[in-house]
């Protein structure tokens, strides 16, 4: 018989089953909290559209040439926000682009977006899968 055993008999406690249990659940709750976490977390990345910008070149006053690639979902067709800004960062013209589904996980695009001041950046603002 252990130390703690003679202290329970001595003192009248009884280790309750009913514990066990409850601490079993609670383990099981965790698990599946944990779980679930994980299952949204790779779900929500799998329909992810990721975009660089490459490249861009101010052509003049009205527009700029924009070079950039996106990596999204084979199969997937994807819209992008693309955006010029001036010197202190205001925006002077963005367009949204649309681009079909292709089996290709990579693909390089250059587009040209209309201005109405003279830009001196251009960039991909975000990209989204399109519902479909």
């Amino acid at each position: 018989m252990t130390t703690q055993d003679m202290l329970d008999e001595r003192y009248g406690r009884r280790r309750s089953p009913a514990r066990r249990w409850l601490i079993g659940g609670g383990l099981a709750i965790a698990v599946a909290v944990v779980g679930l976490f994980g299952w949204f977390t790779v779900s929500g990345a799998l329909d992810d559209v990721d975009a660089d910008t490459t490249a861009f070149e101010v052509v003049d006053q009205h527009s700029v040439s924009l070079g950039f690639q996106i990596t999204a979902p084979p199969g997937s067709a994807v819209a992008c926000a693309i955006e010029a800004q001036d010197q202190e960062h205001g925006v002077v013209g963005w367009r949204v682009v649309e681009f079909p589904a292709s089996e290709e996980h990579a693909r390089a695009f250059r587009e040209v977006i209309p201005t109405t001041a003279l830009a001196t950046t251009g960039f991909v603002n975000s990209c989204w899968v399109i519902a479909g």
